[in-house]
């Protein structure tokens, strides 16, 4: 194999990885909702305080964004794609990847 044609496969790899933790992102904010949601109620109409006053509600939501993008959630995504990529016999259109419609 070619050093361009590598690159190429290379490139569209890393596109599709970003699509994946893109994804992964979105999913991770829709499941965490609730602790965005009293967050947010904290820190409304707060600047630097918003530190120290909402450091729980910081606290569970970053624990609860964590179980949704941590790198064996990405790693399971891949798995899942490849898969489906092996069972369609060609690669999944990226702006399939893009939407969230899951």
């Amino acid at each position: 194999m070619g050093y361009v044609q590598e690159a190429r496969e290379n490139h569209v790899k890393k596109k599709v990885e970003e699509a994946l933790r893109s994804k992964m992102k979105q999913k991770a904010l829709k499941e965490c909702d609730h602790y965005t949601s009293k967050y947010a109620e904290c820190a409304m109409g707060r600047t630097l305080s918003v530190v120290w006053h909402c450091r729980k509600e910081a606290k569970d939501l970053n624990q609860c964004l964590k179980q949704y993008t941590n790198d064996s959630v990405l790693e399971e995504m891949k798995k899942s794609y490849m898969l489906e990529q092996d069972n369609k016999g060609a690669a999944i259109p990226e702006y399939k990847l893009l939407c969230a419609c899951d």
